[in-house]
């Protein structure tokens, strides 16, 4: 195996869904030690944190997510893919990372930091945190699967929570209680007269309801139902609440627990260049220096129980990374 594939095998092989990173977090820290690099963990909560490997900097940050959303799958290679939770998603593109800005050091170019965040996938909140560290970078390469083009542009996220309140009963004499999820199943039932904003690079906005929770037994009338949905965004937050309360019309709670903006990136020449639909830490990422978007695999896999990264782009990812960062830095 190359460098680059086994060292994302091993990440692949340590299981780290949002919020249960810690054993990811304290390998790659070690091995960035190991390697010659002044290493940072940053707690983000107890037991799990961000990792910030710096040299001289002053130059490009490459930086993705540790965790993954759930359930862990383990690595397998098959086929000329690496399969397994992580492997396009975003632990595939920490190794490509990695395994670069160690080729560039070796080369002599030590204006090159690594970021690694926690709780990408649900809330950003090493991304958040990650921004009040004492970064120097002019540049950041943030890593998600971009199918090996860099980005020019890629929606936000709006995370949307719905609630209603009914008065429990027993359910043999239902007309004394009032149910709180008949109502949110003729809210959701209309999600598609929801009308959201477009944009001429990142086309639509989308919603999708993503869990709805209500109730507490068949012989009860439900009290309290919630549905969570995540809307992507194309542009600033408020038009897209203003469509979501035009759509509810006051039938039930609206809060709005997290959002993350759209971005454009620049285009840098001689690199292939698209839009992408999702959303990624770059923009919690302010300080770190002018973003770009970068990485193997396709987001079309990740979160899928099939997620793979081809190996050959994998490895090519490694030298598109060199070249990029050296390409940044003039030189």
């Amino acid at each position: 195996m190359t460098e680059v594939l086994t060292l994302a095998s091993e990440l692949v092989a340590i299981p780290s869904v949002t919020r249960d990173e810690g054993k990811v977090v304290d390998h790659v820290a070690r091995l960035l030690v190991s390697k010659g690099w002044s290493v940072t963990v940053q707690e983000v909560s107890p037991g799990r944190g961000n990792v910030w490997a710096s040299r001289k900097g002053g130059g490009v940050t490459l930086s993705t997510h540790l965790d993954t959303v759930p359930p862990f799958i383990p690595p397998r290679v098959e086929a000329g893919r690496l399969y397994g939770r992580g492997a396009a998603d975003a632990k595939g593109i920490a190794a490509a990372m990695i395994t670069a800005a160690s080729r560039l050091a070796e080369a002599g170019e030590e204006r090159v930091d690594l970021l690694f965040v926690v709780g990408e996938e649900h809330g950003s909140d090493g991304a958040r945190l990650a921004n009040h560290l004492a970064a120097t970078s002019r540049y950041l390469v943030n890593g998600e699967p971009t199918e090996s083009h860099l980005a020019i542009g890629c929606k936000g996220a709006l995370r949307v929570l719905l609630r209603t309140r009914g008065r429990e009963a027993h359910s043999a004499y239902a007309e004394l209680g009032e149910s709180a999820i008949l109502p949110m199943a003729r809210i959701l039932l209309e999600v598609d007269q929801l009308r959201l904003p477009s944009d001429p690079v990142l086309g639509d906005s989308t919603v999708n309801v993503g869990t709805i929770h209500g109730g507490s037994g068949a012989n009860i009338v439900p009290g309290e139902c919630e549905a969570e949905l995540m809307v992507r965004v194309v542009g600033e937050a408020e038009p897209a609440k203003a469509a979501i309360e035009r759509w509810v019309a006051g039938r039930a709670e609206i809060s709005y627990p997290s959002f993350t903006p759209a971005q454009v990136f620049p285009e840098v020449e001689g690199f292939p260049a698209k839009a992408f639909a999702y959303t990624t830490d770059a923009s919690l990422l302010t300080n770190w220096g002018e973003p770009l978007l970068f990485g193997p695999g396709s987001i079309t896999v990740a979160h899928t129980p099939g997620e793979y990264v081809e190996i050959a782009e994998l490895n090519a990812a490694v030298d598109t990374y060199v070249r990029l960062v050296r390409t940044l830095l003039g030189n």
